[in-house]
């Protein structure tokens, strides 16, 4: 079921059931978008406590009304639910390492392919187009050693994600900021620059970059200019506010128009997805609606 044919049964089965004596408290109306930028989220950008959005059914239907495609790294048990409301999953999470040990050891890599081909084969199974994952940290490996081992493994995996039709993409992070929650401690894809090397020496139209605006706007800058010269390279994008990963409005320095102006220019038609954890004190529903409509070029 698609998410217009859903909110419309909705709506019919409440006011059926409703009683004319009922006050009726009218439903939000539901977003219409132009659908240039397919938008997807990250349930972070609910917050937390917010009230009548904590399940992830509450989740779904929100972002049903506000016209998103879908959610990032939900686990695969819970696809259905994306399902039923309509959603897609846009991005698997990485269930076949982790953030710190990332695909850089060679020691490592014929466990690695073994797990990622099974999940592989989930994604191929359920639906969902792309994995993230992330090189690892450096701890005391130079750049260029790090890039030929993750070359390795790539090189290793491409013809199975090319036979599955599944993307395993890179995210670069920023280092500036070591706490694991602004920023991401040594990792080797720091710079955006380092990641469009892989996805070169791969040349695999399998294995691509996951940009993200947010970090590369903190590490590098030049954040139009950089996705222009590298768009081949580039599989799916994620958002959020600079600084303070919050919310994308006009107390950051970020413009996001012209941004999703310039990726929508260049003929993208994969997702964009919300990263962020809205300010203190701030409504998440507001924040979203509004960050939504700047991209919504």
């Amino acid at each position: 079921m698609r998410r217009r044919t859903f909110l419309t049964t909705v709506a019919a089965t409440g006011v059926a059931a409703a009683t004319p004596l009922m006050a009726q408290t009218p439903a939000p109306p539901v977003v219409k978008r132009k659908g240039r930028i397919k938008q997807s989220l990250f349930r972070t950008v609910f917050g937390q406590n917010t009230p009548g959005l904590a399940t992830l059914d509450e989740h779904c239907r929100e972002a049903a009304r506000l016209g998103a495609y879908g959610f990032e790294l939900i686990p695969p048990q819970d696809w259905p639910t994306l399902k039923k409301y309509g959603l897609v999953p846009t991005m698997a999470p990485m269930s076949f390492t982790t953030i710190p040990d990332g695909i850089v050891h060679k020691e490592q890599h014929d466990a690695l392919e073994k797990a990622l081909k099974a999940a592989v084969d989930v994604c191929a199974a359920g639906g969902c187009e792309k994995i993230i994952t992330f090189a690892g940290q450096r701890k005391g490996m130079s750049y260029e050693e790090g890039l030929d081992n993750c070359a390795v493994f790539m090189n290793r995996v491409k013809s199975y994600l090319e036979d599955k039709r599944v993307t395993l993409c890179m995210e670069n992070t920023n280092s500036k900021y070591p706490d694991n929650v602004l920023g991401r401690p040594d990792q080797l894809c720091d710079h955006a620059a380092w990641g469009f090397e892989l996805c070169k020496r791969v040349n695999s139209p399998r294995v691509k970059m996951l940009f993200d605006i947010y970090h590369a706007q903190i590490q590098d800058g030049n954040v139009a200019a950089t996705i222009k010269d590298n768009f081949q390279w580039i599989a799916h994008f994620h958002t959020a506010g600079v600084p303070g990963r919050h919310e994308l409005d006009d107390t950051q320095e970020l413009n996001y128009r012209f941004v999703a102006q310039t990726i929508v220019d260049l003929g993208y038609a994969g997702y964009i997805a919300h990263e962020y954890r809205p300010s203190p004190g701030r409504d998440p529903i507001k924040g979203l609606e509004a960050g939504m409509a700047i991209l919504d070029v």
